[in-house]
């Protein structure tokens, strides 16, 4: 396969936060730890190896043997779960939603990059060795983000009555999923694969923790990956002393919001990804996932009766640590505090949120983890590729808006120069003496000549906009192959990975899919991938 690749800042699809720390901006130092090279990991290495209470070792060991007891794992899975009792392992963590058959391709790219940083991490440091996680996010709540797929053009959806966690609904009325995905898939090799990996998941499983576990397992278990779901009542033991300091002294509402203000001082640019609440927990139960308040002295729980005073808090939190389910703003912490974990690898929002939380970890004297913007690839078939050499498209490109991209284009290969700079330029080169000679004489005419010349100016930008119009109607037939590409390559004008889901790619390439993606993703080149597939 040939693989390009652009760097991710000329993308136009990324934030200005995620660029600066990219560039790695001075002004944006003081929100993060250390810069994900491979030389910066000794030191994050040895500080989490400091950092970390060695009892936690033990418990994340038996939680994750007692978690994934009922999936067929891997021998490499089985010994990196066995490898994180011993004080030389350390993680490397990527999280997603439960979403429904992996849901963008995006997802696949998430753990690729993180087993393909292990595997180069174990390279440069060899007397340490590296475990790739995948951390569940089965404790969200928001159904409507995780019940569809987009497959070939179209949606395919769960409609289902949901309340609570995700991971714990069943999986009642996925069989009709089941049916429509089937029957566009067709018969081919690839498909039979593709519906008996849908099927066993997610008709072979009673709730969907279980069945996205066995789906990631069939995936990527054969490459040691381990799968982790928060949601354990052993882990969130561990968890007790922050969530006091949370739901009670409200430490990362405070220290969170100075950041985010800190933020906003360094540039107006700035998108607040998150804001944190008073309190950053849920109380949870079967059917119920909601936020705990304080209210007139006591702590309540939303939308329901259930109160308690401050100690009765303190004890529901002690004896009974599973009801108490973190939000976006905590879930970070308690990932730090389970896992002896160096790295987060997530998307440009994920990171920008992450980017909030350096002095809450501080103030809790938990380490940050270094911050990795995952791989991102566009894939383009053999048939787009040559539509492409075709048209004399560069990649970069396909990557500008679409009226951008049109308008550039246009005037590359246009017969007549539609591009009216050098007119402006002379129209300046005129009026600079008009001024000259308006200051020699009558200062009060300085106003009536520059609104003569930006009239001028206007005039010439109209003439312009028109022509190149005229262009586009004379050149509809390459404007409209242009526009046919790009909308094939950037579904809805968006990433492709933010649309396409990974059984596409698989009717083409099958069992080959994987392996190419991790014979192919650098997750340390700070590029983004454009693989052609032959």
């Amino acid at each position: 396969m040939e693989v390009d690749c652009i760097p991710f800042l000329e993308t136009g699809y990324f934030s200005k936060l995620i660029c600066d720390y990219l560039d790695q901006a001075k002004d944006l130092k003081p929100f993060y730890n250390r810069y994900p090279t491979s030389e910066n990991f000794l030191d994050q290495i040895k500080e989490k190896k400091a950092n970390f209470p060695e009892s936690n070792r033990a418990v994340l060991v038996e939680a994750l043997s007692n978690q994934n007891k009922k999936i067929a794992l891997s021998e490499l899975s089985q010994s990196n779960i066995s490898a994180l009792r011993e004080s030389n392992t350390f993680t490397v963590v990527t999280g997603h939603q439960l979403n429904l058959f992996t849901g963008p391709i995006y997802f696949l790219y998430k753990i690729v990059s993180t087993i393909n940083l292990t595997r180069q991490l174990k390279e440069q440091y060899p007397d340490f060795h590296f475990v790739p996680v995948y951390w569940m996010a089965t404790e969200d709540h928001d159904f409507d983000e995780i019940n569809f797929f987009n497959f070939k053009g179209q949606k395919v959806q769960w409609n289902h009555d949901a309340s609570g966690a995700v991971g714990k609904l069943n999986t009642e009325g996925l069989k009709e999923v089941f049916d429509i995905f089937s029957a566009g898939l067709g018969n081919t090799p690839n498909a039979k694969t593709l519906k008996a990996l849908f099927e066993k998941a997610y008709l072979g499983h009673s709730n969907l923790a279980e069945a996205t576990r066995f789906l990631v397992n069939e995936l990527f278990g054969e490459y040691g990956l381990v799968i982790i779901d928060g949601d354990d009542a052993e882990l969130k033991k561990l968890l007790v002393p922050s969530a006091k300091q949370d739901i009670i002294a409200h430490k990362p509402f405070t220290e969170v919001s100075k950041t985010i203000a800190s933020l906003s001082e360094v540039s107006s640019d700035y998108k607040i990804q998150v804001n944190p609440r008073e309190i950053n927990y849920f109380y949870l139960l079967d059917g119920l996932r909601e936020r705990i308040v304080r209210k007139n002295g006591s702590f309540e729980v939303n939308d329901t009766e259930i109160k308690f005073s401050k100690s009765e808090l303190e004890a529901e939190l002690d004896e009974h640590p599973e009801r108490f389910s973190p939000n976006v703003i905590a879930r970070p912490l308690y990932q730090e505090v389970v896992l002896p974990n160096l790295c987060y690898i997530g998307g440009g929002g994920e990171l920008a949120y992450w980017l909030e939380l350096k002095s809450y970890f501080d103030a809790m004297h938990i380490t940050f983890p270094i911050l990795l913007l995952r791989n991102s690839v566009l894939v383009i078939n053999q048939k787009q590729s040559k539509k492409t050499e075709k048209l004399g498209l560069s990649i970069s490109n396909l990557f500008l808006r679409q009226n951008s991209f049109i308008n550039k284009r246009i005037r590359e290969i246009s017969n007549i120069d539609i591009d009216f700079s050098p007119q402006k330029k002379h129209l300046e080169e005129q009026f600079q003496s008009m001024y000259q000679l308006a200051e020699e004489t009558d200062k009060s005419f300085l106003g009536a000549v520059k609104a003569q010349e930006v009239k001028q100016k206007k005039g010439l930008d109209a003439l312009e906009k028109r022509l190149l119009q005229a262009q586009k109607r004379k050149l509809k037939d390459q404007v409209v192959r242009m526009t046919d590409l790009q909308n094939a390559l950037f579904p809805n004008q968006s990433l492709q990975e933010r649309q396409l889901n990974f059984s596409e790619l698989y009717l083409e390439l099958g069992d080959k899919l994987i392996p190419t993606l991790l014979d192919t993703l650098d997750p340390l080149s700070g590029t983004f991938t454009i693989l052609k597939t032959p």
